[in-house]
């Protein structure tokens, strides 16, 4: 895995990534859930559409919209199989081990939390 520093640094380096922002109903949501229950609600996400050696519909398992966790996901690169290969060097076509998910709901956490909502 990747330091979350460096996956930071290149993120910070890709428009795709930097034109997510955290606005409307999804901020909201996370304001009245709080980030307790947002990031509960990540470990659920990553371990149903994630963590799977392949799993289903890869590439198109993250929706764009409609959960805060979901944002932030497209914004680390922590929404499918290949982006997690990419960005944080968490290898494809292998069930991803506890500390792999923790890394990825540590992720969502700081990009949740550098929203500044």
């Amino acid at each position: 895995m990747r330091d979350i520093d460096e996956v930071f640094a290149a993120l910070g380096r890709s428009k795709f990534r930097n034109r997510f922002r955290l606005s409307g109903k999804e901020a909201e949501y996370l304001r009245q859930k709080g980030m307790a229950a947002i990031l509960e609600h990540a470990r659920d996400f990553v371990r149903a559409r994630l963590a799977d050696a392949e799993p289903a519909n890869d590439g198109k398992q993250t929706p764009m919209k409609n959960h805060p966790v979901f944002i932030a996901q497209h914004a680390s690169g922590a929404c499918c199989r290949r982006c997690l290969q990419k960005w944080h060097n968490i290898p494809k076509g292998k069930p991803l081990t506890e500390d792999e998910c923790e890394h990825i709901v540590a992720v969502i956490e700081r990009w949740l939390a550098e929203q500044k909502i």
